[in-house]
C-alpha cells in the first residue's frame, strides 16, 4: 500500500512518521525496526512494517529467476506421452494452443496470459522499480507506477492453478498411456515454490516506505 500524502507532508515537516494499519485503521508512530523484526498494530496485531533486511535481494532474485524459468520453459518439453509404441512430446506453448479451436479458443489466450505473460510482466516491473533502489541509484521514471502494477498483477499469476489442473489430468490418463514429466513441468513447479517463498517474506508496505524515502532524498 502506498503511503498516504498526509503522512508524506508530516515527514517533510520533520514530524514523526505516522502509519495507518490497513486492517483496523489505527495510527501508529513508526520507530526503528529491529533487524529481522516487525512492527505490529497494538489494536489488532496485524503486521505494519517489517525490517527491510535482505528483502530487496530476495525479491530481485525471485524476479530474475522467474523470467529465466518461464522463458526457458517455453522451449523444453512439458509432457511426454507414449502408448502402443508411439511417443510424443509437447512444450508449454503447444499445451496452451491445444485449446485454440472451437469454443475453447479463449482458454488458450487465458492460459498464455496467466502462466506466461503476467508472471514475466510482474517480474520485469519489480526489477525496474527495485533494482535502482538496491544499487543505491536514482529511482527511474515511473518507479511507483511499476511497483503498483506488480502489486495488481500478483493475484493473477496462476502457475500453481495450471499445475494442479495438469496433475488432475495426468491421473485420469495415467491408465491409458505412459506419461513423463519434461523439464518445463519441473521448472513450473520451481516457479510455484519461488512465488510461495516470496509471498512469505514480501512486505509491500515496507517496500513502499523505502521507495518513498528514496524519492524524497
Amino acid at each position: 500500500m502506498q503511503p498516504v500524502d498526509t503522512a508524506s507532508r508530516l515527514l517533510d515537516a520533520g514530524a514523526p512518521e505516522i502509519i495507518a494499519c490497513t486492517v483496523c485503521d489505527a495510527l501508529h508512530e513508526v520507530k526503528e525496526i529491529p533487524e529481522g523484526g516487525r512492527l505490529r498494530c497494538t489494536r489488532c496485531g496485524a503486521t505494519l512494517l517489517r525490517s527491510p533486511g535482505k528483502a530487496l535481494d530476495r525479491i530481485l532474485a525471485s524476479s530474475f529467476a522467474m523470467v529465466i524459468l518461464v522463458l526457458s520453459a517455453l522451449f523444453f518439453p512439458f509432457l511426454q506421452i507414449s502408448a502402443s509404441g508411439l511417443s510424443s512430446a509437447t512444450t508449454l506453448l503447444q499445451t496452451a494452443f491445444a485449446f485454440d479451436s472451437g469454443f475453447t479458443a479463449p482458454l488458450a489466450f487465458v492460459l498464455i496470459l496467466l502462466i506466461i505473460v503476467l508472471p514475466v510482466t510482474r517480474a520485469v516491473a519489480l526489477a525496474y522499480a527495485l533494482l535502482p533502489l538496491r544499487l543505491g541509484l536514482r529511482l527511474l521514471p515511473g518507479t511507483k507506477a511499476a511497483f503498483r502494477l506488480a502489486g495488481h498483477l500478483r493475484p493473477w499469476s496462476m502457475a500453481e492453478v495450471f499445475m494442479v489442473g495438469c496433475v488432475v489430468a495426468l491421473v485420469k490418463i495415467g491408465g491409458l498411456a505412459r506419461v513423463g514429466l519434461g523439464p518445463a513441468f519441473w521448472e513450473l513447479a520451481l516457479i510455484v515454490m519461488i512465488v510461495a517463498l516470496e509471498a512469505s517474506t514480501f512486505c509491500e508496505k515496507t517496500i513502499w516506505r523505502m521507495i518513498d524515502q528514496k524519492s524524497r532524498s
